[in-house]
């Protein structure tokens, strides 16, 4: 399907270029043909764009991350966030220190 699209984006995007052409050297007011060539190259061109896309990704926020899940969280945006260490517990840190401070030894 790729080469059936970049050949109808290609025949559309020359229709273009030709209406853009035949517009240059027009005076007076924009001629009725010119006008269709320019719509017609312009739907051309989308449908070519269009039939070239690749898969789109799924809306569904729980199938878009069982997808993930199962490739190995590669291309996962937030395993930084999952990976990343807890919240520090400030008043068992404390405690450590002052225990360490004086010469006690913590209890684990």
């Amino acid at each position: 399907m790729g080469y059936i699209s970049r050949l109808t984006t290609f025949f559309g995007l020359v229709l273009l270029a030709h209406a853009n052409a035949r517009l240059s050297s027009a005076s007076s007011a924009l001629p009725l043909d010119i006008v269709i060539e320019a719509l017609v190259s312009l739907v051309i061109v989308s449908v070519g764009l269009v039939l070239g896309a690749p898969k789109l990704k799924p809306i569904s926020w729980s199938e878009w991350a069982g997808q993930i899940e199962r490739e190995g969280g590669v291309r996962n945006p937030y395993r930084m966030l999952e990976e990343r260490y807890s919240f520090w517990d400030v008043r068992a840190k404390r405690k450590e220190f002052a225990d360490w401070a004086k010469g006690e030894i913590p209890k684990k």
